[in-house]
């Protein structure tokens, strides 16, 4: 016994630690704080995202090969990741023990703690996601995990809702200034929700809805070491279920895929007849998680249905929103949905506030993927942390050279987000007779790609008025947004950055032949 309440102590020991590390890593994420910390640790180490990318991409992103060390100790011992890294999982541990039934009557705790049927939804839900990667046809499928993956989510919901929230309350502590996100309110309302349903089910998210759960659940199936219940000493006395935090039904035969090896039970039992042994007899356990077939080819049929309605819904290289800017270093709208989790890290990275979590901007499948909103904030031109912290290589890892077009990059030149097209009609100089040059005196780059013509006009009460009058050179702009966001018509800018031309598509250039600027030019002179 003595051995076990150790044991039990060093459990809370590296539950406090890998909590503490995970709020460590978010915070640092940050302009101020980032310095080479391995922010993404426990991205990388997640599994499903690497066999779930994989399927995407048929690649394993050279990160994601920490999830082995994963994988193995779950192949050994079982779910030990749920109860003992996993912070999101911890969270709900700690919320669970706070507003739930810790002060309940006994019999109620164990009856809590019995296995469910729903508790076999986390199954299905992983087999809809892997059936939506897997897709119908040759390019691929899409990429959802990032909707339930728990590193993915907590990290979403740390990044946009509650590091915000915590600067609203505490100013300056969090950021240089405050930080909004769009739909973040959707996101704070799910973080509330899955915590609070710990008050009616413990371990709510954990037992019902996680996909890594169920994912190590199935690793666990083969699990060397597992909790064993000896026949002859057990009373059936059930108060083994009473602090059980899987509901893995030790009272009986253990239920080895939703075990998370938190020994409660071993303690709780009072005959001594549990013990953690190899290879125990297996009539003593149901080792296979238990998901009917006609619910697993339900969930099949539903991740290929998401696939096919978020496939048609508009996000492809040719048709998608022209608000849909990705991130510098972004590979190809296709292979960026294959690849990007919604973990929003880069989010959370950004010094300026221009990423925001989409919404419909790129159909169903880029929903909380990122995208530049210039009103909000602009691509700072010496920053490059989105894709420092990127985990799966949606945003690809460039030098300030690479991103500028200078150095050993002057030939390729510089990495184009889109071009800034005007709007003549709400333009200052141009509709409403006002000196303006706001836009070409912020423009970063060198030589500017906002210049301007100086004309006279006669004003309408007769009297003639010098102007200078903007034009954006395509060959220049690298759509930063800078002169969206500086743009003093404030409610919609006579400036707005379009994601056409940008570097990363081939399918989106500027013109039909490539973008041969002489020809944008002369169109620009037959307008006038």
């Amino acid at each position: 016994m003595k051995n076990l309440l150790k044991l039990r102590n060093v459990r809370r020991v590296a539950q406090v630690f890998f909590f503490s590390l995970f709020l460590f890593f978010v915070f640092v994420t940050d302009l101020r704080y980032l310095k080479g910390y391995p922010v993404s640790l426990f991205l990388e180490l997640d599994p499903l995202v690497a066999f779930a990318t994989a399927i995407t991409t048929h690649t394993v992103y050279m990160g994601l090969m920490w999830s082995v060390l994963l994988i193995l100790p779950t192949l050994l011992f079982g779910r030990i990741f749920c109860n003992w890294i996993c912070p999101y999982g911890i969270l709900h541990h700690v919320t669970g023990w706070l507003l739930g039934k810790r002060r309940a009557e006994e019999r109620e705790r164990i009856e809590a703690n019995r296995y469910k049927n729903l508790y076999s939804l986390k199954y299905v839900i992983l087999i809809a996601m892997i059936a939506a990667a897997i897709g119908l046809s040759l390019h691929g499928g899409t990429l959802q995990i990032g909707w339930l993956d728990p590193i993915c989510l907590f990290h979403r919901s740390m990044s946009t809702v509650v590091m915000p929230a915590l600067n609203l309350l505490l100013p300056g502590s969090v950021y240089v200034r405050q930080y909004f996100h769009v739909g973040a309110w959707i996101i704070g309302f799910m973080l509330l929700f899955l915590v609070g349903m710990n008050v009616i089910i413990p371990r709510f998210f954990c037992r019902v809805l996680c996909p890594l759960g169920a994912f190590l659940g199935t690793l666990s199936s083969v699990a060397l070491w597992r909790i064993d219940r000896d026949p002859h000493k057990c009373v059936d006395c059930d108060l083994c279920l009473k602090s059980c935090e899987g509901a893995s039904d030790p009272h009986t035969q253990l239920r080895k895929s939703e075990c998370f090896v938190c020994f409660n039970c071993i303690e709780d039992c009072p005959e001594d007849a549990l013990s953690f042994k190899f290879l125990p007899a297996l009539k003593r356990e149901v080792t296979a998680p238990m998901v009917p077939a006609r619910r697993a080819l339900l969930g099949s049929l539903v991740g290929l249905g998401f696939f096919a309605f978020g496939r048609t819904s508009g996000a492809s290289d040719r048709n998608y929103d022209k608000k849909v800017i990705r991130p510098p270093g972004s590979v190809e709208e296709k292979d960026f949905l294959d690849r990007c989790i919604k973990c929003d890290q880069c989010i959370r990275t950004c010094p300026t506030n221009v990423l925001q979590p989409a919404l419909m901007e790129s159909g169903l499948e880029g929903i909380w993927t990122p995208i530049l909103n210039m009103k909000i904030g602009f691509c700072e031109v010496n920053c490059t942390l989105c894709g420092q912290v990127c985990p799966t290589g949606a945003i690809q890892r460039v030098t300030i050279e690479e991103k500028t077009g200078t150095g050993p990059f002057v030939e390729e030149g510089p990495i184009k987000l889109g071009t800034a097209f005007y709007d003549y009609g709400r333009c200052l100089p141009w509709s409403m007779e006002t000196p303006c040059v706001v836009c070409e005196e912020v423009c970063p780059v060198s030589p500017k790609a906002i210049y301007s013509r100086e004309v006279t006009i006669i004003k309408r009460d007769g009297n003639p008025i010098t102007l200078r009058r903007p034009y954006v050179d395509p060959a220049l702009c690298i759509g930063c947004g800078i002169c969206e966001h500086e743009c003093p018509v404030t409610d919609e800018a006579a400036i707005r950055v379009s994601a056409v031309g940008e570097t990363r598509s081939k399918d989106r250039r500027l013109l039909m032949d490539g973008g041969d600027v002489s020809s944008v030019r002369d169109l620009e002179k037959r307008q006038r």
